[in-house]
């Protein structure tokens, strides 16, 4: 197992997301930000699929079917779209899930773990548009709401476009317009 890599690993993307959410003025999100990767239930697991160049719940779930890791990770990060989705019964009984909109903060949270992510996993390949890149081949089949996706693919084309420096004083100033 990989416990040392998989530590630094983790150790370096929340240094990362840290470091990004204090640009944006969200200070306690950046101090707690992913502290559930600690936890055994994450840490072992996030160790024994250690690979270095992509998350370790992905590995988990090829070999497995399914990610145990990540079903906590998700379950306690409001960060990820993924705590957002619920499900309804209609009438007839038919169940129906989706995503529900997101409070600006986590959109932010996860604009600053998406950035530390791909900078992370794509080392020196890292561009202003990778995060905005990969944003593009999941979001027409993740279920997240329109608006929270409008909100975030908007952020990271700000990214994209002018960088990372010029997009976060911008968004640090949407954070503070209650609209949305």
């Amino acid at each position: 197992m990989e416990y040392l890599a998989h530590l630094q690993t983790v150790n370096r993307h929340r240094a990362l997301v840290r470091r990004y959410c204090l640009r944006l003025g969200l200070v306690w999100q950046g101090l707690t930000h992913d502290l559930s990767k600690y936890a055994p239930q994450e840490f072992l697991r996030g160790a024994k699929y250690y690979q270095g160049f992509r998350s370790p719940n992905d590995e988990e779930r090829r070999r497995t079917g399914m990610s145990l890791a990540w079903l906590h990770h998700k379950g306690r990060n409001r960060h990820h779209f993924e705590y957002w989705i619920d499900y309804q019964v209609n009438e007839t009984g038919k169940v129906s899930f989706s995503g529900g909109k997101m409070p600006k903060k986590y959109v932010a949270e996860m604009l600053c773990d998406r950035l530390a992510a791909c900078r992370v996993y794509q080392g020196e390949r890292y561009t202003d548009a990778s995060p905005w890149e990969y944003y593009q081949k999941s979001k027409d089949h993740i279920m997240i709401h329109p608006e929270t996706s409008a909100l975030l693919d908007r952020w990271l084309a700000l990214v994209r476009d002018y960088g990372e420096a010029l997009a976060l004083a911008h968004i640090r100033l949407e954070l503070k317009d209650p609209s949305y």
